[in-house]
This record gives C-alpha cells, sequence and structure tokens, in this order.
C-alpha cells in the first residue's frame, strides 16, 4: 500500500500522513473533518501496517482518528509505533492526541525523531461544548508539560480564549514550536477577534516558533 502524500488543510512541514487505525473517534469533536465521511467502527487496518514508510520523510501517523483515544487497544498502538521505530526509523514522525497522558504508556517505544503534540484550542472550560468526550484543556497541558522530549501544541481551530490563561496553558508545556489555525470547515464556532490572535501570536513568538496556517487569513480578513 503507497504512503498517502499530505494534502489539503495539512501542517505544511508534513510530507505524508499514515492512518493504520481507522475507524470513528470517540473524541466526537463537533469540528473534526472527519465526519464528512462515513465511519466505520475503529479498527485496526493490518494491510496499512505493511505499507512502505520510506526514509528522510515526515510522517503525521494517526491525521484521521486520535489514535490515543481510551478505546484503542493497546496491542494496536504499540503495532503502529514500532512500525515505525523498529522497521522504519529514517523518518521524522508527528504523533498528536487529545489524550496525551497516554503517550506515557509507549515511553520507550516511540522512534528517535518523533515530536508528540496536542490541541489547545481555548483555555475556556466550556470548551466540551465542542468536544465532550477528551481530557479538558488543562489534564492534556499538565500531561504533556512534563514530556522531555519533541513537543507542540496545535491552536486549531483557535476558539476564544482569554491571554494570559492561554499563554500559560501552552507555554507549560514548553513546545519546539505552536500551531495556529482556523475553522475551516464552517462550525461556526466563537472565534477570538483578530487584534486578540495577533497579540497571542506575537506574546508566544517570545518563547517559541510560532507556525501560521493559511486558513488563520480569513480571521484577518
Amino acid at each position: 500500500m503507497p504512503l498517502r502524500k499530505q494534502a489539503g488543510n495539512m501542517y505544511p512541514f508534513v510530507t505524508h500522513t499514515w492512518n493504520p487505525i481507522k475507524g470513528k473517534c470517540s473524541h466526537d469533536c463537533v469540528y473534526c473533518y472527519m465526519k464528512r465521511f462515513p465511519q466505520k467502527p475503529i479498527r485496526l487496518d493490518e494491510r496499512e501496517l505493511k505499507t512502505d514508510l520510506g526514509k528522510d520523510n515526515y510522517i503525521f501517523v494517526g491525521s484521521s482518528t486520535d489514535m490515543f483515544a481510551q478505546d484503542v487497544p493497546e496491542s494496536w498502538i504499540m503495532d503502529v509505533i514500532t512500525r515505525c521505530s523498529i522497521a522504519w526509523p529514517w523518518n521524522d514522525y508527528l504523533f498528536q492526541s487529545k489524550n496525551p497522558l497516554r503517550f506515557y504508556d509507549f515511553n520507550e517505544w516511540f522512534p528517535q525523531f518523533v515530536v508528540l503534540g496536542t490541541t489547545i484550542e481555548t483555555n475556556r472550560l466550556n470548551y466540551d461544548l465542542y468536544s465532550k468526550n477528551t481530557p479538558d484543556v488543562y489534564a492534556r497541558s499538565a500531561a504533556l508539560s512534563t514530556w522531555r522530549g519533541g513537543k507542540m501544541v496545535t491552536i486549531e481551530p483557535i476558539i476564544d480564549f482569554d491571554l494570559g490563561a492561554m499563554m500559560a496553558l501552552v507555554m507549560r508545556c514548553n513546545p519546539k514550536w505552536v500551531n495556529i489555525g482556523a475553522d475551516s470547515q464552517g462550525h461556526n464556532l466563537p472565534e477570538p477577534p483578530a487584534g486578540k490572535v495577533r497579540e497571542l501570536i506575537e506574546e508566544l513568538g517570545k518563547f517559541t516558533e510560532v507556525k501560521l496556517k493559511a486558513n488563520l487569513k480569513r480571521l484577518f480578513a
């Protein structure tokens, strides 16, 4: 099975995506782009697991479902991670989850060149209106903060926030970079005004690299 080149509204640094674990994500976020497609139950695709991952690629593993959600069997996750670390160690890998505490279950098995990330869309605790089945953003920040390897935070889709509290959540993670993007699917989320987004970008830029998604331009129009 060929490795899928990244396309669409993806991180620009990612060259490929790989999704051996497929199906309906139990996090059930209202803005998830995968809801546009028919969703079968979560499963491990054994055929996909045999994909040649090549070398010198930057692969986002699990871009179509959160493979660290609590209902995903540990054995499936281990199968995926060890394919990266043992069979195809010559790539850079990104794993991202709204349940980052589960990263620690696989601490010794991640590939050498890996970045782990989580999503922090807002600091406000009414976040559960948009994603009812995930750890809250404070739990995510706390979990990622103690990870000693490469880390990133994505603020996408950005939801209205309080600057001081938002900065504290993100910077607690000590990320190598922060990605910021807007809702690109028209979910009518409560988005921050352009001035507040610019202030967040400026403040984050004092501490880490900030990567802006092209879809953020809509908020500045």
